[in-house]
């Protein structure tokens, strides 16, 4: 049997999951914390990683230690600290800043089918990555990636496309990622062993 289920996710030990929903054969790795997302279909995070506000697209590929949708602090204010917000924590006649909380969850990111969250990196609030964008290890991407675009460094800039304009359009156009599981897997050999523009040839892209 496949170890990964149409139904429900595979969460290792010690993760935290509130207000999140999760397609077909998602993987939650070890210790992460996952709040207030959608996972789509095949989407996975390894080790540790950290996910807040986020939808992640079908079939991404999220490493271990990152930080997607990193939450913030009211730096207009005179204060910073948690007391303005989690006002409750500190006093029994006061509520949490419960509009606050709305807007944090509000700003939400987005990342693209198929794209690569490398080992650290971090996603800003509202930013978008495409479709099968790679951010490098440690990574702050502070503004939205195309699709196939891979950026590094802090923050992160452009540092190459994955493929030409031509082959990007055709795979865009393709739209393997939404394929059904038996296509896939009847595809599995040539995804292995084809580039890009191979597979293209042989599926019609």
């Amino acid at each position: 049997m496949p170890r990964l289920s149409t139904t429900e996710p595979f969460v290792h030990p010690e993760c935290e999951i509130s207000n999140s929903e999760f397609g077909a054969y998602c993987e939650v790795g070890r210790g992460s914390r996952v709040l207030n997302s959608t996972f789509g279909d095949y989407a996975y995070c390894d080790r540790y990683a950290d996910i807040a506000n986020c939808t992640v697209g079908k079939f991404a590929n999220v490493a271990a230690f990152t930080r997607i949708g990193p939450t913030d602090h009211p730096m207009a204010n005179a204060a910073q600290h948690h007391f303005l917000y989690r006002s409750a924590d500190y006093w029994d006649d006061t509520a949490n800043d419960s509009a606050f909380f709305d807007h944090r969850a509000s700003r939400r990111c987005m990342l693209g089918h198929d794209c690569w969250i490398g080992h650290g990196a971090i996603i800003m609030p509202e930013v978008t990555l495409g479709i099968g964008a790679i951010a490098a290890a440690g990574a702050v991407v502070t503004r939205d990636v195309p699709p196939f675009m891979i950026v590094a460094g802090v923050p992160a800039r452009p540092v190459r496309a994955r493929f030409s304009d031509a082959v990007i359009e055709r795979l865009l156009a393709l739209a393997w990622w939404d394929w059904p599981h038996d296509r896939l897997r009847a595809a599995l050999d040539d995804f292995r062993a084809l580039p890009a523009e191979a597979f293209l040839e042989a599926y019609g892209g």
